[in-house]
């Protein structure tokens, strides 16, 4: 996990809810916070127990009938 600069203040978010940018076997945080959002669900993922996201679609998924639910809807192959 890489670190860059952090504002707790920003508007818009929910309290204790981090952004990140996603990359292949790992993410970047680019505001503190202990959960994301799944993209498909709206369930909070806790980052400890974040596995499952698309990199292209900088989404993240709750689990991995989740994430392979969305990829056959990207994809065109549901």
């Amino acid at each position: 996990m890489h670190i860059a600069a952090m504002d707790a203040f920003t508007q818009g978010s929910l309290p204790g809810e981090a952004k990140l940018r996603y990359l292949d076997n790992d993410f970047e945080v680019l505001k503190a916070g202990r959960f994301v959002m799944c993209a498909v669900t709206r369930r909070r993922i806790a980052l400890e127990d974040l596995r499952y996201w698309n990199v292209d679609a900088q989404e993240a998924y709750f689990d991995a009938e989740t994430a392979l639910t969305r990829w056959k809807q990207l994809s065109g192959r549901e």
